[in-house]
C-alpha cells in the first residue's frame, strides 16, 4: 500500500533537483554577526561549556554550565533582551547532582525558560535529570525529579525542550520506544511512553529527535527503523495534550531518511533532516507533508548533520556541520533555500555543540567545539528581495 507514496515522494524530490539544477546558484545571505561576550556568573571561574540557545517574547536565552579548572561542571545559563548584551541567572540547585548539573536544552515561553540538565552519577554512572525553571525573582531553579521520571532500567535519552500554549514538552527516547514528558507550567514534567504511536511494535523502532508546539498541540520527529530491513524512515507524531500519539511515516522515495529539527513557521511546519547522503526538508501543513528541496549538505564523505533550526519573522534560520560558506541556510517558507554566511565553520562530532536561537530580524549562533564556546548575534531582515 505504501509504493504509490513512495513513489510519489520520489518524484516530487526528482522534480524538486531538475528545477534548482535550471537555476544559478543563489548568493549568500551575510548578516552583521557580532561576536558577544557571557560574563562569567560570580563566584565560578574556568570555562564556559554552552549547550543551547532559545528566545520568544522578546527575552534570548543561553544555557550550559562552567567548568572549573579541575573538570567539576556548574549549571548556568544567561539571559538577554536583544541578544547582544547578556547577564548571568543565578542558578537555584536542589540536589547534589543539580548543583553539578551540564544545561543541555532550553525551551522558551512567554518569555521565560525551562532547561534540561544531568550529571552522570550513582553506581552506574547514569546520567541524573533535572529540569529547571526561571522563580519569579528571576532565578532559574532546579525541580529535581523521582529518578525513574527521566531515568531508571528504561531511560535511552532526554532531548529537546519546547513551550507553547499547552505547557512544555521534553522529546526523548526510552527502551520501549519513543518518549514526552509533558508538564503544564515546568514545574513536574509526566513521562509518557509505552503507548500506541510511541512504543515500538510490528511496524518497527521508533525514535525521536525533536519537538515543538501547534496550534492544536504537540508536534514530534524522528523516524522508525522497520522491522526486517536496514534504513530508516522520516516519521511525525502529534498529539493534542501529550498523552495520546499519532505516528505518522513519510513516504522515503526508496532512501533512508530522518528528520532532526523541526520548527513551526506561521501555519506551517517545516523540518529538516537526513535524505540519503544529503539533507533534505519537508514541509508540513494540515497534518499532510511533503518533501521540499532542502539546503544542500552532507554527502557520502560527510553525513548529514542538523545542528539547528530556529523560525525568524521573515523565515527559517537552520546550521547544518560544514564550513562557514556553506552550513548556513535562510528559506522565507521551507521550500526556497538561500545559503547563509556564518562567521565560524561549524563542527561535527559528538563532542561538538552547535545551537541557534531567532527571533523577529534577529538570530543568534551558539558554537562550542570542545576547547572554546563563542556566540555571535546579528540583526536585520534576510528576505530577499
Amino acid at each position: 500500500m505504501r509504493r504509490p507514496a513512495a513513489v510519489l515522494g520520489l518524484l516530487l524530490v526528482l522534480l524538486a533537483a531538475c528545477h534548482a539544477a535550471d537555476r544559478p546558484a543563489p548568493q549568500a545571505l551575510r548578516p552583521a554577526w557580532q561576536q558577544v561576550d557571557l560574563p562569567l556568573p560570580t563566584g565560578l571561574s574556568g570555562r564556559e561549556v554552552l549547550r543551547d540557545a532559545a528566545a520568544c517574547a522578546g527575552r534570548w536565552f543561553v544555557v550550559g554550565a562552567v567548568r572549573d579548572p579541575d573538570g567539576t561542571p556548574h549549571p548556568a545559563a544567561w539571559s538577554s533582551v536583544d541578544g547582544a548584551a547578556w547577564t548571568p541567572l543565578r542558578p537555584v540547585p536542589r540536589s547534589a547532582y543539580g548543583a553539578e548539573n551540564v544545561l543541555t536544552a532550553v525551551g522558551c515561553r512567554d518569555g521565560r525558560p525551562v532547561a534540561v540538565g544531568g550529571r552522570s552519577g550513582g553506581v552506574h554512572g547514569n546520567p541524573r535529570i533535572s529540569t529547571w525553571r526561571q522563580d519569579r525573582d528571576g532565578s532559574l531553579v532546579e525541580v529535581p525529579a523521582e529518578f525513574e521520571v527521566f531515568g531508571g532500567p528504561d531511560a535511552v535519552n532526554v532531548g529537546r525542550v519546547a513551550g507553547g500554549p499547552g505547557g512544555w514538552l521534553v522529546s526523548g527516547n526510552r527502551a520501549t520506544g519513543a518518549a514526552a514528558w509533558v508538564s503544564p507550567d515546568g514545574s513536574e514534567f509526566r513521562l509518557v511512553s509505552g503507548v500506541p504511536g510511541l512504543v515500538a511494535d510490528g511496524s518497527g523502532r521508533p525514535w525521536v529527535a525533536d519537538g515543538a508546539a501547534t496550534g492544536s498541540g504537540w508536534l514530534m520527529v524522528g523516524s522508525v527503523l522497520p522491522s526486517g530491513r536496514t534504513g530508516s524512515d522520516a516519521a511525525v507524531w502529534t498529539s493534542p495534550d501529550g498523552s495520546s500519539w499519532r505516528r505518522a511515516v513519510l513516504p522515503g522515495g526508496g532512501v533512508d531518511q530522518d528528520l532532526q529539527r523541526v520548527v513551526r513557521l506561521g501555519d506551517r511546519s517545516v523540518a529538516l533532516g537526513r535524505r540519503g547522503d544529503g539533507v533534505g526538508a519537508w514541509v508540513g501543513e494540515a497534518d499532510a507533508w511533503r518533501p521540499s528541496g532542502g539546503p544542500a549538505g552532507g554527502g557520502a564523505d560527510r553525513p548529514a548533520q542538523v545542528w539547528g533550526l530556529a523560525a525568524r519573522g521573515d523565515g527559517v534560520f537552520a546550521v547544518l556541520a560544514g564550513p562557514a560558506e556553506g552550513a548556513g541556510w535562510f528559506s522565507p517558507d521551507g521550500d526556497r533555500w538561500l545559503p547563509v554566511a556564518l562567521p565560524a565553520a561549524v563542527p561535527g562530532g559528538s563532542d561538538r555543540s552547535v545551537a541557534v536561537a531567532a527571533a523577529g530580524d534577529g538570530a543568534l549562533l551558539l558554537v562550542d567545539d570542545g576547547g572554546r564556546a563563542r556566540v555571535w548575534s546579528a540583526r536585520g531582515s534576510w528576505r530577499p528581495a
